[in-house]
């Protein structure tokens, strides 16, 4: 979830002793434990040298190699995503990823005797959609309103609005529009409750 502290700030007030107010309270109250977890997943990353957005929404991430490589903008969703970062990983904002996604910052050079490790950034602009269980290879920036499909392997960068899927990625005919302004948080029942 969103940081206790940015929830409070800009939670919804209902008049009191309405129905909305007895109803937004049951809801956050219901919701609490999810909320502590996530926010205790949130402290525990930054505490480790992350750098999160306040309103970034953080599910089970599984991350390998340095977290100070880490930078995640707001409104940005993070399902279960495995992070290896031997290098920046710098994600917009309002941007979703969901369940599944492996962001890889390092490979070994397949050419090379060897066989040295090749380390690179991954840049994901905003708006970009990771669908379920695709993967994110060394190197590549998502550009902003991009879609990557599920189950898709991003070998090469993806241009703004670009829809790609496949193995490897390719981009596919149609293109998202450009005038793109959705939060992806603001789906999750306990931002609901705080927010709306």
């Amino acid at each position: 979830m969103a940081s206790l502290i940015y929830l409070w700030r800009n939670r919804s007030k209902s008049p009191l002793n309405s129905i909305a107010f007895f109803k937004n309270w049951a809801k956050r109250i219901l919701s609490f434990s999810e909320l502590s977890k996530r926010n205790q997943r949130r402290r525990r990353l930054i505490s480790k040298g992350a750098t999160i957005h306040e309103s970034a929404e953080i599910g089970e991430v599984n991350i390998e190699g340095g977290y100070s490589y880490l930078q995640i903008g707001s409104e940005t969703f993070l399902g279960r995503v495995k992070l290896s970062l031997h290098d920046e990983v710098k994600i917009g904002n309002r941007v979703c990823i969901n369940d599944g996604v492996e962001i890889l910052t390092a490979s070994h050079d397949v050419l090379d005797p060897k066989w040295k490790e090749i380390k690179s950034k991954i840049k994901i602009e905003d708006y970009a959609w990771i669908g379920t269980g695709a993967m994110l290879l060394p190197g590549v920036t998502i550009g902003r309103g991009a879609v990557v499909a599920a189950r898709a392997v991003v070998t090469k960068s993806v241009g703004p609005n670009e829809i790609v899927a496949g193995n490897p990625a390719k981009p596919i005919n149609k293109k998202r529009c450009e005038n793109l302004d959705y939060n992806p948080c603001e789906f999750l029942a306990a931002n609901n409750a705080w927010l709306s």
